[in-house]
């Protein structure tokens, strides 16, 4: 059993190809390298990872030569998944490898332990322990941000006071957050996205990181609606949420990275895909990835593009009538009169 990091590193390295299949699926492999735009999963091609021993180098470590950048297959899940805390990282990796947990001994009784983190095991524990948003922080916080129709959120929950640990040298805080189930395509849940709020701001926590994800992303998204022939699809929640004040209607799902985001797996029924796309470098590159994906799948891919960084920029700073002109001008006429919001 891999007790330390430099363990783990070495049982990833073993099997780096697998690992880089999975967290960096937008890169493809090239003779003894895999090759991917960045440890975040970007697609393209500046970051390389050795895929075996060789008299240069050894399996799993990595270079980014666009920004120097350097690292080995722990870092890759780090980043790749979102994860800040190492102890999420080290079982996730341990998940991955289907390793058993370190014994007792290496537990930290000082602090109380919620959940096993990192795993889909604690994803669904922290989503059952939670509560449905009507009436709670949750639902005041969306509001502070222009989203006021709820219908079919479902997938969000409260918890008044969820775990939060700045690293892991430092005690445990609470905060209260709102939980989002991420799902597969089969309505199981495989993760939760945290994120921690001040309730005297209705805003995301004055923390360091006030959102993390724990459990199975690759492929898998948080979901507003059921798919089937037509689907939205975004990075973040209150991005998507937005355009869904003008598209009540249509299915969403928010993939809470643009690396997620271009890696999402397609229900059989869909057709008609749109790309919710956020105005920076990394949505280009889940957008094209995505393109890509959805022809080759036989899909009619639309990319539909806020005005400023994303669509809760345009509905709190536009307003929402701005935001239905913009969805009626981009999405199909035939979907504007199934999934459009007549104005008030």
């Amino acid at each position: 059993m891999a007790q330390n990091p430099h363990d783990l590193a070495r049982c990833l390295a073993e099997r780096a190809e697998a690992v880089c299949r999975h967290y960096l699926s937008a890169g493809r492999r090239e003779g003894g390298y895999w090759l991917v735009g960045d440890v975040r999963n970007t697609p393209g091609r500046s970051m390389y990872v050795r895929l075996k021993d060789t008299p240069n180098g050894l399996a799993g470590k990595w270079t980014d030569a666009a920004t120097g950048e350097h690292g080995d297959l722990l870092d890759v899940i780090s980043e790749s998944c979102g994860l800040v805390d190492f102890r999420d990282v080290t079982e996730e990796a341990r998940a991955f490898l289907s390793m058993p947990p370190p014994g007792p001994e290496a537990r930290d009784h000082d602090q109380p332990c919620p959940a096993p983190r990192g795993l889909p095991e604690g994803a669904r524990r922290l989503v059952r322990m939670s509560q449905p948003i009507n009436g709670t922080l949750v639902q005041a916080y969306l509001r502070a941000r222009g989203i006021l129709d709820l219908r079919g959120t479902g997938s969000l929950h409260y918890h008044p006071r969820c775990y939060y640990r700045p690293d892991e040298h430092s005690p445990i805080e609470t905060w209260p957050a709102m939980i989002a189930a991420v799902t597969n395509l089969q309505g199981n849940i495989t993760g939760a996205h945290r994120t921690w709020l001040d309730p005297r701001r209705l805003d995301k926590a004055p923390i360091e990181t006030p959102r993390r994800a724990m459990g199975d992303f690759l492929g898998n998204a948080v979901r507003f609606g059921t798919a089937s022939d037509v689907l939205a699809a975004g990075e973040g929640i209150e991005t998507v949420l937005s355009l869904r004040q003008v598209l009540p209607d249509m299915p969403m799902l928010a993939a809470l990275s643009a690396a997620h985001l271009a890696a999402i797996l397609f229900p059989v029924a869909l057709r008609r895909l749109y790309i919710v796309r956020d105005n920076d470098p990394a949505g280009d590159g889940a957008r094209d990835t995505l393109i890509e994906r959805a022809n080759a799948a036989g899909i009619e891919a639309i990319v539909v593009s806020p005005e400023l960084g994303d669509f809760n920029d345009d509905l709190r700073t536009l307003g929402i009538e701005a935001l239905r002109s913009e969805a009626r001008f981009q999405v199909a006429p035939q979907d504007v009169a199934r999934f459009m919001a007549l104005a008030a």
